[in-house]
Formats: C-alpha cells, structure tokens, sequence
C-alpha cells in the first residue's frame, strides 16, 4: 500500500467521517449579468447548515462548475469553508477532464481545509476499468479521502459494485454517491465491500436506499426545502417509515426533478419560489419554460402551501 492510500485508509477508519450525513450538493447564486454571488453563498451554506443540514458540496454539476473559470470555483471552496465554519463540513467536487487536473482540484480543497472531495470517473473517454483504477489512485494521493460518484448516464462509465470494491480495496476510496438509480446495487455494494460507505446520489430513491443501508445523501432539494429534507432524511436511516413515508410522497413530485436533465434549473426555481438565493443559469442551460416550469412551480407552491421548508 502506498502512503497517499495507508493516509487515506487511516482516515477511513478513524472516528471522523465527514462524507457521512446531509452534503448538500450547493446550488450557486449567480446574478443577472452571470456572475458569481459570493456574498449570497455563503448566506445559504450557513443557512443549510442551521436548518439541520450536516454539510456541502460545492462544485458539483448542481453548482455549475463546468461554466466556472479556475478562479471562480477555488473562491467557491474557500466561500464555502468559511461560511461552514468546520471543513469536515465541505466536500468539493473535483471532477475534470484529466486525472492531474483533479488531483490538483483536490489539493486545492485540501489546502482550503475541505474534509474530503468528490470525484467522478474519467469522463473525456469511455475509460476501462485499469483507467479508472488509475484515476482513482491519483486523485487519493492528495490524501483526502475520496467519495466516489457513479453516474453512468453522464460520464459513460459505470463504477459497478465489483469496481467500486477493487477501488475500496485498492485504498482509493472511503464511499460511493451512487446515482444509477439501480437501488438492487446497494445490497450488492455492502456484499463486496461492507466497509464502503453507500450514500445515497439521487433525491428520488432516498427512501429505497436509506432503508438499503445508506450513510448519506449527497442532496439537490434540501436547497430549497432544508428543514423538510432533514425530517424525511432522518425518519429514513431510522427505519421510521410510518414519519418518512408520508413525507417521501408529499416531496416526490420535486425529487424526482433532481434525476431530470434539467435539475439544476428545477432546483434554483424552487430556490427562487421559497425565497432562496436561486437566480439563473448559465449557458448552455436555460431557464425552464412551459410545462417544465409549470410543473415546479405548482410542486413547489404546493409543498410550501403545506408546511414544507
């Protein structure tokens, strides 16, 4: 075992787990002309945070981060570290083209003082399994402790259970975001590799995974309705199915959205109709019209007309 994985490794097993709990995946307030408001950045990861929230994650693909400059999204780790207050709290996202490129990313988060990174496969190719174990490696010499996230959809490469248990194994890994929607993995994942931790990477499977074993949920809508998001969180890894079955049904019409192309401009009209710092997009996205903004606002409206925030 290299240093870079015995590091990571000792960290996996220590009592601080920063991965676990409610990471919210940040959306970022941007204003009319596009940029970047820092200022109401880091109003809402306090917010998130004194609503029961355990902790964020910038720079993800809620946070837009492919249309940020270098400049940008280093200030947004900083912003976010600061107004969290504990970088255990902080979890960035260090996805790029090249391997190098998100080492780099992740020992700027550690320079910053963030907890741990997220990190998605190479994604520039359809890379096999020797590449991603390759990645993998890289980034973790870093020596934060690296959560990985399964998209298949979006990167074309799927960390299957049987991956993600060499790459734990390998000393890459501390968990997994898993977003294939597929909740039959988290059985498989917990067969292969007990010691990896499941969080749970779509909003609208969180019951399934939760009660499947999951330890956290890296999470869209709680941006909009943290206090909400927090109950049915709780009630799930509880087991309380009769407090978080109701609310799972009252909240799906808006989760389901965090699985749906348009999730960022969903999540940010929520923001926008519960008083949140939403604001716009940036292009290529575009804000939602017709039907798909019909269908948000009036789940959004509903949501918050019965007491949920």
């Amino acid at each position: 075992m290299t240093s870079a994985q015995t590091a990571v490794s000792a960290r996996s097993s220590s009592a601080r787990q920063p991965w676990r709990g409610i990471m919210v995946a940040t959306a970022l307030p941007l204003r009319d002309d596009l940029s970047v408001d820092y200022d109401a950045y880091a109003a809402h990861v306090r917010w998130l945070i004194d609503n029961g929230c355990d902790g964020v994650v910038p720079n993800g693909s809620l946070g837009e981060y492919q249309t940020l400059t270098d400049e940008e999204r280093s200030r947004v780790v900083q912003v976010a570290v600061e107004a969290a207050g504990d970088g255990d709290r902080v979890m960035p996202g260090v996805a790029a083209y090249g391997s190098a490129e998100s080492r780099r990313w992740a020992e700027q988060a550690a320079e910053a003082g963030a907890g741990s990174v997220l990190l998605l496969p190479p994604n520039a190719y359809r890379a096999d399994e020797a590449a991603v174990r390759a990645h993998y490696a890289e980034v973790a010499r870093a020596e934060l402790p690296v959560v990985a996230y399964n998209n298949p959809y979006d990167t074309k490469v799927d960390l299957t259970p049987a991956l993600l248990a060499q790459l734990h194994r390998d000393g890459s890994i501390v968990a997994v975001k898993e977003f294939s929607g597929d909740v039959r993995r988290a059985y498989e994942i917990a067969e292969l590799a007990p010691e990896l931790d499941l969080l749970i990477g779509a909003d609208d499977v969180l019951l399934e995974l939760a009660l499947a074993g999951a330890v956290g949920w890296v999470a869209g809508y709680p941006n909009a309705l943290p206090a909400a998001s927090v109950s049915l969180y709780r009630a799930a890894v509880a087991g309380d199915l009769e407090s978080a079955l109701p609310l799972y049904k009252s909240l799906h019409p808006l989760l389901r959205w965090d699985s749906k192309t348009e999730f960022v401009q969903a999540i940010k009209l929520s923001m926008d109709i519960a008083g949140r710092p939403g604001g716009p997009v940036r292009p290529p996205r575009a804000a939602l019209a017709g039907d798909q903004e019909s269908a948000v606002r009036a789940a959004t409206e509903k949501a918050l007309a019965e007491g949920l925030r």
